[in-house]
């Protein structure tokens, strides 16, 4: 992988040798956390195996800690000049969330009244331990979800960090991926990801992580139809597009690099990821008598804290093509962000 100097910003720069991007964008005002993307992917990926604490796929609440908790302050990614990888720390054991035992032989057998619980105060980290609770004071909290993946980033530190190259970016499409013969469990990938989306699988020894469906935005599966990801096409309020970054018609490209309202998840960590974000809106602050303030619920500060400057930019074109759409006038960007599924996934423009 080739050293870099970007600054943090948005790209339609490939990685070397890759001849097409695919990358995901998600309305994170449409994300209604049900976690039904999540279960699609623990369904299909990781349920067993070694693989039960995993989550490829996760929805967390911000502000919040997440899963693992506290991964935005493990460190990874690159410095700041773009030309070395900066340490992380790996996540422990309780800051994925150990699992409880639960008081099921009391209650199954042994005729309790008492409600199903975690037994011996057990319960005190899991993922989403936080979910809901968000920040600020009454009347004025505020929380939203943030559904996160493998960013399968363009320049990844978990493929600089493997020492036996087991880790890499297909040339096809993009898409990071583990070598499952080369892997020896080492773990430097999940020490070098700054967003802590690689896990490690202590029954067979080797890395994991989100394969972003492959054999299904291939069309490899047994009817052989190109579909989108599983977390994208089981998604309820249908927030996710996937397609090509690098597709000049498509809406991915659309929305990241002529509109310019998706965005990265802390583009600090200069990993440039292929996962991007439409940025959260809310209802104005109110008074404690019920009356709108001029003054926006959630703190810009914080957004920027999350996706950099350019949140500010993506939030006031967001808001100047709604108020066209108010007059009454026409808004492409409006039609893309409320794109029906047939938009959502355009995966077969370079076949």
């Amino acid at each position: 992988m080739s050293s870099h100097t970007d600054d943090g910003g948005d790209s339609i720069d490939l990685a070397e040798g890759v001849n097409h991007q695919v990358a995901m964008v998600m309305d994170l005002n449409k994300c209604i956390g049900c976690q039904t993307c999540t279960i699609a992917c623990k369904t299909n990926w990781t349920d067993g195996g070694g693989r039960e604490y995993m989550y490829w796929n996760n929805v967390e609440t911000k502000p919040g800690a997440g899963y693992p908790r506290d991964w935005e302050e493990m460190g990874g990614g690159w410095t700041d000049d773009g030309q070395e990888r900066t340490p992380g720390d790996l996540p422990t054991e309780d800051d994925y969330g150990q699992p409880w035992d639960f008081n099921h032989e009391q209650i199954m057998y042994e005729g309790s009244d008492e409600p199903l619980r975690p037994m011996d105060d057990a319960a005190d980290w899991g993922p989403n331990w936080d979910e809901d609770e968000g920040a600020g004071e009454y009347p004025n909290s505020y929380y939203f979800y943030l559904p996160r993946i493998c960013n399968h980033c363009t320049h990844p530190s978990c493929v600089e960090a493997c020492p036996r190259s087991a880790l890499y970016k297909r040339s096809e499409d993009g898409i990071v991926l583990v070598d499952q013969d080369r892997c020896r469990g080492y773990r430097y990938c999940v020490e070098g990801c700054p967003y802590k989306k690689v896990y490690y699988n202590a029954m067979k020894k080797v890395s994991e992580k989100c394969i972003f469906c492959y054999p299904r935005i291939e069309g490899s599966g047994p009817d052989g139809e190109v579909r989108g990801t599983a977390c994208a096409e089981d998604c309820p309020p249908q927030l996710r597009m996937v397609g090509f970054l690098d597709d000049e018609e498509g809406p991915i490209h659309k929305l990241v690099n002529e509109y310019e309202v998706a965005i990265r998840l802390h583009p600090e960590f200069r990993t440039e990821p292929n996962v991007y974000y439409i940025p959260p809106f809310a209802p104005p602050q109110h008074s404690e008598s019920g009356e709108s303030l001029d003054a926006e619920r959630i703190p810009r500060t914080y957004l920027e804290e999350l996706f950099g400057p350019k949140i500010n930019d993506a939030l006031n074109t967001i808001s100047r093509e709604r108020d066209r759409v108010r007059r009454g006038e026409e808004s492409e960007l409006m039609e893309l962000l409320n794109s029906d599924r047939e938009e959502k996934y355009r995966l077969e423009v370079f076949e």
